[in-house]
């Protein structure tokens, strides 16, 4: 059975009026991509060819050696299964939910041509859920090397490059901003898609490690930056990025706006908001979070959930699958649509958005057509609320206090060595992923904080060795 077949959830309540109850909401909410049996995914592994020189190794960012795990699963031997998964993506039970596959792995998949691709995001969780039912501890510690690596920030980059680098002796530190470590994986991805004890799980892998999380502590604000800079070898930026910008139009202020990456971390931890059983939502963006922010609304009970894009369909950034599990949710799209003022009712709530229809004309910087207004086609549409998710901005302040070298809050690399411009500093994750230097997904934050910890490894190491042959 394909993908989007199975992903449709069967429990999404869509009764529109104000009847709708917390336990619905909560049922909701809960995980739709039903797992497979034990019967399924032997089934499944039992289909895999274990291509030598497979292809859907090289397609998968972090290297994961699919017919390995695959096999594993065939035999029975789970823990194996899991631990091969687990030691080329530290978050690998989070990226079998959310990774890409049919554009990756999957994508790549020799059967593609014969059938269908094998269920390689299905069964790496399979694999996974076993390790984390089981409460198994994957990997150890390695013997203490003397050196210590202090890393700002606790999400994919920043837990990949602490496991590997405990794993190879050294004292490890995450300074994490939020109450609970785990970045966007823990606050960012809907439920639905990525249950956060998942996220806890593979933070606690680290943590087992050895590593030393503290949360609710942000660099530059609840411990000096140079406290930081002194207290270790070698240091890992890995803050990823913040809140989502103005949109600078007139009655953004209004009460009943909202930032989509607030929107979506509010309804991960209990209790869930109310407010939006019947109402009309319009989220203003096309990228992975906007879908993220549509369908959250849809399962908060909301009557009418509208997406606005001042582009066209073939122009939007989120994935394909992103983009049909919305429409599944029966989200409505509205493209070539700039909103330009938020109407506010006397009490100051968002009570409509006034738009307008646009036409796309020459390339921008990025490549696409430039979307520009068509004079006189100014329209209001009635909305309860408005969900702001038109990207992130960066921390540009932290990074400048580190005296990083950056464009616009993208930090910059040396991609062979990971460092930034003061040698003593790393960087990896959404920090460093604009201006050709990768792409922003879990799985490629995972293996830049992987490659980050080796090329920490090599320079510590090559710097001592240079030491006592003096």
């Amino acid at each position: 059975m394909e993908k989007s077949e199975r992903g449709i959830s069967m429990h999404l309540n869509r009764v529109k009026d104000k009847k709708i109850s917390l336990k619905d909401l909560r049922k909701n909410f809960s995980e739709f991509e039903p797992a497979l049996t034990p019967k399924e995914a032997v089934e499944e592994s039992n289909r895999c060819l274990y291509c030598y020189d497979a292809p859907c190794i090289k397609a998968c960012p972090t290297g994961i050696n699919i017919p390995s795990f695959i096999k594993k699963i065939a035999s029975g031997n789970l823990k194996g299964s899991a631990k091969v998964i687990m030691e080329a993506n530290p978050v690998g039970a989070s990226c079998a939910r959310v990774c890409p596959t049919e554009e990756l792995c999957e994508g790549a998949c020799v059967l593609n041509n014969a059938s269908l691709p094998i269920m390689i995001g299905n069964l790496q969780r399979h694999a996974t859920n076993w390790a984390i039912q089981n409460s198994e501890q994957l990997f150890q510690a390695g013997e203490a090397n003397g050196k210590s690596v202090g890393i700002i920030g606790g999400g994919p980059a920043g837990l990949s490059a602490a496991r590997e680098l405990a794993r190879l002796g050294y004292e490890v530190t995450i300074f994490e901003a939020k109450e609970k470590a785990g970045g966007l994986d823990t606050h960012g991805i809907v439920s639905f898609r990525l249950p956060q004890e998942i996220s806890l799980w593979e933070v606690e892998q680290v943590e087992k490690l050895g590593v030393k999380i503290h949360t609710n502590t942000k660099v530059g604000r609840d411990i000096p930056v140079e406290e930081v800079m002194n207290n270790f070898d070698a240091v890992v930026l890995a803050a990823g990025m913040s809140k989502v910008p103005m949109l600078g139009i007139e009655g953004e202020e209004a009460e009943g706006v909202f930032d989509a990456i607030d929107f979506v971390e509010n309804t991960k931890t209990p209790p869930l908001d109310q407010q939006f059983i019947g109402k009309k939502i319009v989220v203003i963006g096309a990228g992975n979070t906007a879908i993220d922010a549509a369908t959250c609304s849809v399962r908060l009970g909301a009557g009418d959930v509208k997406m606005i894009y001042r582009r066209t369909e073939s122009e939007m950034t989120a994935y394909e699958f992103e983009y049909e599990f919305a429409k599944q949710d029966g989200v409505e799209f509205r493209w070539l649509t700039q909103p330009i003022k938020i109407i506010k009712d006397k009490a100051g709530h968002v009570k409509a958005l006034e738009c307008v229809r646009m036409e796309l004309g020459e390339p921008d910087d990025s490549g696409r057509r430039r979307p520009t207004p068509v004079a006189g086609s100014e329209f209001s549409m009635e909305v309860d609320a408005v969900i702001k998710a038109i990207g992130q901005t960066r921390y540009v302040n932290l990074i400048e206090e580190l005296g990083l070298e950056h464009n616009r809050g993208v930090v910059k690399i040396d991609m062979n060595t990971h460092q930034t411009s003061n040698p003593k500093v790393y960087a990896a994750g959404d920090v460093i992923f604009g201006d050709g230097q990768g792409d922003a997904m879990v799985v490629t934050a995972a293996q830049q904080g992987k490659l980050t910890a080796y090329a920490i490894h090599k320079q510590l190491i090559t710097d001592e060795a240079t030491l006592e042959s003096v």
